[in-house]
């Protein structure tokens, strides 16, 4: 039977998305382009400066490296005391609140900055640095979350040793050893290890190139990595230290509260026996 046209009335015309609305979820068409990503954002350009006492050195095995690494990442985090502190380093006089307090420079010491910074649930790292402007000249990776870390550091005095072992003939410089045996007020915590700092290393560093001292956070927006832990913010702190040699086998950090105020103590030991 013939069947009129239908009147323009009677046809619904296409009503656009409301705003706010997802898309379709059905698949695409046969043959049909996904549309693009997109783009992301690039990374940030790198304008630290390489420290005065970097010199040319042979290129280190990287395949070594990579292995130490690999092996340190394997290490349970553990606890066990048997930790032994300098005797020959001298250590900063205490005040009546038997707090250290930092007037000055420890006699004969170097100032330098270090930085204490990670996710929390990924291990923490440490850099020290000529200044905040420098590229890092030692940078240690700690067997111990960040998020933990912290929580150690409400506690009035926080001392960090890292030991490790003499060789015979040894004849690297003691902040060059790669690998250390890491405890934190005298409970072992795992293991350390010295790397060159990476792409998201000297990012943060970046970021924090006019931060001389202080603490705080660094939103997930501003950091891209894909590596475990890194959930949420990254936390950071920056203070000055004090650098003592005591001999070719001992070397101290001793951080210094900014104004003198009755922050937490933290001092850190290298020592190799």
């Amino acid at each position: 039977m013939y069947q009129p046209p239908s009147s323009p009335m009677s046809i619904q015309p296409p009503t656009p998305r409301t705003p706010g609305t997802p898309l379709s979820t059905s698949p695409l068409p046969e043959g049909t382009m996904p549309p693009p990503s997109p783009p992301r954002t690039p990374r940030m350009a790198i304008t630290l400066a390489q420290p005065s006492s970097k010199k040319k050195k042979p290129p280190r095995s990287t395949r070594a490296m990579r292995a130490v690494r690999s092996i340190f990442r394997s290490f349970p985090i553990i606890g066990s005391p048997a930790c032994r502190f300098p005797t020959n380093v001298p250590r900063a006089s205490s005040s009546t609140g038997g707090a250290r307090q930092h007037d000055g420079h420890v006699p004969g010491a170097s100032r330098t900055t270090g930085t204490l910074f990670g996710y929390r649930k990924a291990r923490i790292t440490l850099a020290f640095q000529e200044n905040p402007g420098s590229v890092p000249d030692l940078l240690l990776e700690l067997a111990m979350p960040t998020g933990k870390f912290m929580q150690e550091m409400g506690a009035e005095h926080l001392r960090i040793a890292l030991e490790c072992e003499k060789k015979a003939g040894e004849r690297a410089k003691l902040l060059e050893e790669p690998l250390w045996t890491a405890y934190v007020n005298g409970r072992k915590i795992g293991y350390a290890v010295r790397r060159d700092p990476s792409d998201d290393d000297l990012t943060v560093m970046q970021l924090l190139h006019t931060v001389s001292v202080g603490a705080g956070v660094l939103p997930s927006d501003m950091m891209e990595v894909d590596k475990q832990g890194a959930d949420g913010d990254l936390a950071y702190m920056r203070a000055h230290f004090d650098r003592v040699v005591g001999s070719k086998d001992s070397e101290s950090f001793y951080m210094l509260n900014p104004d003198g105020n009755n922050g937490p103590e933290l001092s850190i030991f290298f020592i190799r026996i």
